[in-house]
């Protein structure tokens, strides 16, 4: 489910009306805050020193030899399978009916003269009409949202190229498409120790920030499975950090998983971020968790049938023989990748990812007034 890529792809290239509208909704405390970063933030997030003594890959891993490492992408991989339910439940029984209806009717009036009368002519010009008016409005208008999930790469692949030393992204273009980026301009979210307990349910970010990139908009990548807390986010950025720097001999070989639409990985994506939970977790929500149990399976067989409804990612030629011998090095994507009318876009919200120069300045402590340090003394 590419629902958070399509939205901050969205938000890049969004209209000047949009744009407007959008603005005018939000509170002077918010605008303030998205202009709040300084550069010094902003390297703070991206360094390559060592931040983990356990590096660790928790997949899905997809490739992984001296070249290039290749996982799965996607910020609700978890919850992939419920536009498909939607999608299909509503579409397949009212198509059916339809082609009962409308297909019985024009052979009723070819085969039996004695019901041909205007009426019947009518009513199947009526039913053609109806099933092409809905089927237009959900080409136009509903589509978008299901191939979300149908129709289209089975997963957003991202692509670690240790030869190169350059990351690639695979997304369709309605995400942004795929786009190459140098190793050293990539922030991560898995640095500090203070964030472990924000970890719980969050996935390793990966960031492209146009200080960096040279690019109008920021990019953002999230990585693999959910994490249940502690440093795991951490472990595995120290993997993908330890690979691209020292080769795949400094870090444990992981187990590779399968790109084939299984349905193993469609039932087990339910339950990524709640392990370590529901061992810590007491009988009575354990209980709770086993009734709502058909819920997960109907999830998880819609999650199966999204993935049968697409087709596997293929990078272009050029991603796929970097790093072999007298092979192009992959060029490095710029605004004029884009097409005209999407750089125009790009470059009209480009404020949105302004960083102040320097320091952020140091928080001066607060003087409390000697007007309001004094207790009154109750009158007795």
């Amino acid at each position: 489910m590419y629902l958070i890529e399509r939205g901050l792809w969205e938000m890049a290239i969004e209209s000047k009306a949009k744009r407007k509208v959008f603005d005018a909704q939000r509170s002077l405390i918010e605008k303030r805050a998205d202009k709040d970063f300084n550069e010094n933030d902003m390297s703070k997030h991206i360094h390559f020193n060592s931040v983990s003594e356990n590096p660790n890959a928790r997949g899905p891993i997809f490739s992984f030899n001296d070249t290039y490492m290749e996982m799965r992408c996607g910020g609700s991989e978890e919850k992939r399978g419920i536009i498909t339910i939607m999608t299909l439940g509503s579409l397949v029984p009212m198509t059916y009916a339809w082609l009962s209806i409308t297909l019985s009717s024009i052979y009723t009036n070819i085969t039996q003269p004695d019901f041909f009368s205007v009426f019947s002519v009518l009513f199947s010009t009526y039913m053609l009409s109806l099933g092409g008016a809905v089927y237009y409005f959900y080409a136009k208008y509903g589509f978008r949202f299901t191939r979300l999930e149908m129709l289209t790469s089975r997963h957003l692949l991202i692509r670690f190229n240790r030869k190169t030393q350059q990351v690639h992204l695979h997304r369709p273009s309605c995400c942004g498409g795929i786009a190459t980026f140098p190793w050293r301009t990539t922030g991560s979210t898995g640095l500090n120790p203070e964030d472990d307990s924000l970890s719980a349910g969050m996935r390793l970010c990966l960031v492209w920030h146009p200080n960096r990139t040279g690019l109008p908009h920021m990019e953002m990548a999230l990585l693999g499975k959910q994490g249940q807390g502690g440093s795991e986010l951490r472990d595995e950025w120290e993997f993908i950090r330890r690979y691209m720097e020292d080769g795949p001999q400094a870090v444990p070989r992981p187990r590779l998983s399968t790109q084939l639409p299984s349905p193993v990985q469609a039932f087990s994506a339910q339950f990524e971020g709640l392990g370590r939970f529901f061992r810590k977790s007491s009988w009575l929500f354990k209980v709770v968790l086993l009734l709502v149990c058909p819920a997960f399976v109907i999830i998880g067989t819609g999650h199966w049938l999204s993935l049968l409804l697409c087709w596997r990612p293929r990078w272009p030629k050029v991603i796929r023989e970097a790093g072999m011998p007298g092979k192009p090095v992959p060029a490095v994507t710029t605004l004029s990748d884009y097409p005209p009318e999407i750089q125009e876009r790009l470059l009209a919200n480009a404020d949105r990812w302004h960083l102040k120069p320097g320091k952020r300045p140091e928080k001066k402590p607060r003087k409390l007034s000697t007007s309001r340090s004094k207790v009154q003394r109750p009158r007795s």
